[in-house]
């Protein structure tokens, strides 16, 4: 073989060996943060805490944690969320809307894949479940 067929057949080769190892090193496995699984990340307690804090009874000027109007959360490994609450009253005229208002500020925490909030009536709410800080709010010393 001459010395030019034999230079060609070496850059053939060569070049045959370079763009399999370039198909090889293209599979790159790509990440972005929207495709993030909700399910692998832990559900922090102090987060649902916060964000129930943020919910507040419209007839009064304390969040309904501190009013002590939430009896149970439940936090399960698959990202599910369970809460237990009362209402001050029977006739309370938010019944409708305070549980709404707690499962959508829930929802927005990371790692929260499903809510559910029951209204329970047993133990009855005293305003002895409310925090120092709400009993001060409210002059009930």
């Amino acid at each position: 073989m001459s010395d030019i067929n034999q230079n060609k057949a070496d850059i053939s080769n060569n070049s045959c060996e370079l763009m399999e190892n370039q198909s090889e090193q293209s599979h790159v496995e790509s990440w972005k943060p929207d495709q993030e699984n909700k399910l692998s990340e832990q559900i922090d307690e102090n987060a649902i805490i916060d964000a129930i804090s943020t919910i507040y009874d419209p007839e009064i000027p304390v969040n309904v944690y501190d009013l002590g109007l939430i009896y149970v959360i439940d936090l399960h490994d698959d990202g599910k969320v369970h809460v237990e609450m009362t209402l001050t009253a029977p006739n309370c005229p938010s019944a409708q809307e305070l549980p709404i208002m707690i499962q959508q500020a829930i929802e927005n925490v990371k790692g929260v894949t499903e809510v559910k909030v029951d209204v329970v009536w047993d133990p009855p709410w005293d305003p002895s479940r409310m925090t120092d800080e709400a009993r001060l709010t409210l002059n009930m010393f």
